[in-house]
């Protein structure tokens, strides 16, 4: 996961708020412009999941629009922007031992909202060399694993390959410590993202403090 900053919402979204009561849940169900909600969320994540990193498009059957808080048990908050993700479809329609993301996390709630400034869900984060994503917070590090399902082997093997890359970038570049800001600043001010690539900027700001392997 990477820090999302929200922007403004489509007008659209504005709107069908002030016209529904707030708990409807038609109020969302009914809203007929949510090509226009995913569309912002794209630009805003930069064209990756909000929980896996992996790639979304601006496509009803490719990316889905995920409530943070869940509409059956937060109604309230089914219209507010702030509490709207762009997720990948996370193994839709396979076994849940294979789904991960919104798909896996369905109505249960995560501790930490990658979207909320003030949770500084990177600071909560570490990869491992194999992949593996942890958190030194216990309660968020079984929720990684028991309901998004972020350390399924295809997501490791895709982050180790990212790790694995920019550590031969490190050892085979001379005075890459230098040269390490610039590769950051590459990284995250691009207009889209490279899929997984926020585990490279993990390492990277590691190197900067000198905590990485």
């Amino acid at each position: 996961m990477r820090t999302i900053t929200k922007g403004a919402e489509p007008k659209s979204l504005t709107v069908r708020r002030a016209g529904v009561a707030i708990d409807d849940p038609r109020g969302y169900e009914d809203y007929a412009e949510k090509e226009k909600v995913r569309a912002t969320l794209l630009v805003e994540q930069k064209s990756i999941c909000c929980y896996c990193m992996g790639r979304i498009v601006n496509d009803p059957l490719k990316m889905k629009i995920e409530h943070w808080r869940c509409r059956d048990r937060y109604r309230n908050l089914q219209l507010d922007y702030g509490n709207l993700l762009g997720a990948c479809l996370g193994g839709e329609g396979k076994s849940p031992d294979e789904q991960h993301c919104d798909t896996k996390k369905a109505n249960l709630d995560l501790r930490w909202n990658p979207a909320n400034p003030a949770h500084m869900i990177e600071s909560r984060l570490r990869y491992l060399a194999d992949g593996k994503v942890e958190s030194t917070d216990d309660e968020f590090n079984t929720q990684l694993n028991d309901v998004l399902g972020l350390n399924l082997a295809y997501l490791k093997s895709n982050r180790q390959a990212v790790l694995d890359s920019v550590l031969k970038w490190w050892r085979s570049t001379p005075n890459a410590r230098q040269k390490v800001q610039k590769q950051i600043n590459h990284r995250t001010q691009a207009a889209e993202h490279q899929q997984f690539s926020p585990v490279a900027v993990w390492f990277l700001r590691q190197k900067l403090v000198g905590a990485a392997p």
